[in-house]
């Protein structure tokens, strides 16, 4: 299972379900996929496809999301 928590300028960000416990987010739209840890601080873990200019564009969508992130994290996975 893998929630949507928004779309955005054509990316869909969620989470994969029974992943790794560190707080993060995935990012994927037709051009690629990204994901981006949430803790301890906002940071790219890996990218596929995406060019310099959309992963600011992608980490810009998260800064400006980061609470509802945070929460629909603690929703579906508790804690």
């Amino acid at each position: 299972m893998s929630p949507t928590v928004f779309k955005e300028r054509g990316y869909r960000f969620f989470f994969f379900s029974r992943e790794e416990s560190r707080m993060h987010v995935h990012v994927m739209s037709g051009d690629g996929e990204a994901k981006f840890w949430l803790e301890p601080e906002l940071q790219l873990s890996k990218s596929y496809r995406y060019n310099r200019h959309q992963l600011k564009e992608i980490e810009s969508l998260i800064e400006d999301h980061y609470h509802e992130l945070i929460d629909a994290w603690h929703r579906h996975f508790g804690g």
